[in-house]
C-alpha cells in the first residue's frame, strides 16, 4: 500500500499559469484545490485586499499566517496546492512538486491580457513584484525562489498550453503509482 497522501504542490511566478493549471490538475484527479490566498484572508478579516497587502509589507505575520493555513489545508490530502511557495512549504510532504516557468516577456504578456496595461508597464511591475517577493521569501523563510531545481518536475509553460501542462503533471503523478 502506498504511503502517499495525494498532495501535489505547484509553484511558479506570476503569469506562469499556476492558478489555471492547479485547477485543471485537481479536476482531472478529482482532488480539492487549496486556494487560500491573501484575498481569502482579507475577506475573513473584513478588510480590503489592498489594505491587507499594505499590512503584509510591514509585518511578516500575515505571510506566516497565510502559509501556515495553506500547509494545514494541504495536509488533509487529496489536493493540489498552487502558490508561489507551495513547493518549498510542502517540500517534504508533497507526493509531487512542480515548478512552472516562463520567460518574463511571456509572463508579462499573459498578465497584460488578463489584467490590462501596456506590455512595458506590466513588465516593469512584474520585475518589481518578482524582486519584492524574492526579498520577502528570503527574509521570512530563507527561501531562494529562483532556485527550484529540487522540484520533481519543472515545466516551461511558454512552449505548452495549460491543458498540455496539466496533462504532464497528471501523468507524472500517475507514474508514482497512485490514482
Amino acid at each position: 500500500m502506498s504511503n502517499r497522501r495525494g498532495i501535489i504542490a505547484i509553484s511558479g511566478k506570476s503569469g506562469c499559469g499556476n492558478t489555471t493549471v492547479t485547477h485543471l490538475v485537481a479536476e482531472k484527479l478529482g482532488f480539492r484545490v487549496v486556494n487560500y490566498t491573501f484575498r481569502t484572508m482579507a475577506r475573513e478579516m473584513d478588510i480590503s485586499f489592498d489594505e491587507l497587502c499594505a499590512l503584509a509589507e510591514k509585518d511578516d505575520a500575515y505571510d506566516l499566517r497565510l502559509d501556515h493555513r495553506q500547509v494545514e489545508l494541504a495536509r488533509e490530502g487529496n489536493c493540489v496546492l498552487g502558490s508561489r511557495l507551495a513547493i518549498w512549504l510542502l517540500k517534504e510532504e508533497a507526493d509531487l512538486t512542480v515548478f512552472l516557468d516562463a520567460s518574463l516577456e511571456i509572463r508579462a504578456e499573459r498578465i497584460a491580457s488578463r489584467e490590462g496595461g501596456t506590455h512595458i508597464e506590466v513588465m516593469e511591475k512584474t520585475v518589481a513584484r518578482d524582486q519584492r517577493d524574492h526579498e520577502r521569501y528570503k527574509r521570512i523563510y530563507g527561501y531562494n525562489n529562483d532556485d527550484y531545481r529540487f522540484a520533481d518536475l519543472i515545466i516551461d509553460t511558454s512552449v505548452s498550453d495549460q491543458y498540455e501542462v496539466a496533462g504532464q503533471i497528471v501523468q507524472q503523478y500517475r507514474n508514482l503509482g497512485r490514482d
